[in-house]
């Protein structure tokens, strides 16, 4: 009689089988090439974005200090590329006359990088699109709350970001210990842009694909996604500041190509994550690899 197992369990079983399916799983749905559409698309939709809420939250914040929040956060992200997207977000922004037509436009292309992760995501989650539908208002509605949700995001950062300066250089004394808050701020915006990148991720493992996934397993991933992506941009860094080649190569497209190549990462490991999730629970369901199975009735029959 076969006995029932955890997915867990079945993966600490055989840990290396299970990292193997998932890389032929990512290989299957064509991975690489789900996460060039994504980097694509973001590239496409990052100005648009900032842009967008940056004119709303400019009616309740002061715009140099939204601009100086944003170029940090970009950087955050994209090491290194943030002052390119600032000089233009400022020019557009700095325009006197905004018409209805235009702001539509950036609403539009602001959601294409949320609408397209929401189909990818579908690939890589198809064993639920059979058992889950989406109603396509849904569908539709999603990227604008996203929108909403960093537009208020960056707003809490702002705020924060300018009682922090108040505090700048102060020193705390309590009893027999003191501390300079020199730097403070700096500290503060880079644990709140990793928080902030951390939950953004857990959102979208449980709201992009369809049907229900836990918290806590939506969060393990977008806290390992998260320290992979660290890893990744301080590694890409020290490439393109030493050994890359791709100024003499690219000549004025540098830019665009070294911006498309961290999100083309970024969107890798987005993916990847999405895609052990995906594994995850497919063992749930009964759908391990052969290998996995070979092992388990194996000891199961040991143990017996």
């Amino acid at each position: 009689m076969k006995q029932w197992q955890s997915p867990g369990k079945k993966i600490l079983h055989n840990p290396l089988c299970f990292i193997k399916q998932v890389i032929r799983s990512f290989q299957a749905n064509q991975g690489l090439l789900l996460s060039g559409a994504v980097a694509y698309y973001t590239l496409l939709s990052i100005i648009p974005l900032f842009s967008l809420i940056l004119i709303c939250l400019s009616y309740v914040v002061e715009p140099h200090q939204l601009l100086r929040i944003t170029s940090e956060y970009i950087n955050l992200v994209l090491p290194g590329q943030a002052s390119i997207f600032i000089e233009q977000i400022t020019r557009f922004t700095t325009q006197k006359h905004i018409g209805w037509v235009l702001l539509l436009i950036l609403l539009f292309f602001s959601s294409m990088t949320f609408t397209v992760l929401e189909n990818t995501m579908s690939i890589i989650f198809f064993h639920r699109v059979n058992i889950h539908r989406r109603h396509f208002l849904i569908s539709a509605i999603i990227p604008y709350c996203y929108i909403i949700v960093l537009g208020l995001g960056m707003l809490m950062i702002t705020t924060i970001s300018g009682i922090l300066q108040v505090w700048e250089g102060e020193t705390i004394s309590l009893f027999f210990w003191s501390w300079n808050l020199g730097g403070i701020t700096k500290s503060v915006f880079y644990i709140l842009g990793v928080t902030g990148l951390v939950l953004m991720l857990t959102s979208i493992y449980m709201v992009m694909p369809v049907g229900k996934l836990s918290f806590k397993h939506a969060l393990i991933g977008s806290i390992s996604a998260t320290f992979l992506w660290e890893i990744a941009r301080h590694i890409l860094v020290w490439y393109f500041s030493t050994l890359s080649m791709v100024n003499v190569v690219y000549g004025s497209l540098t830019s665009a190509i070294v911006i498309l190549l961290f999100l083309e990462v970024g969107a890798i490991i987005l993916l990847f994550g999405a895609q052990v999730i995906a594994e995850y629970e497919r063992i749930g369901y009964g759908e391990s690899c052969q290998g996995c199975e070979d092992f388990i009735t194996k000891e199961t029959n040991r143990e017996m």
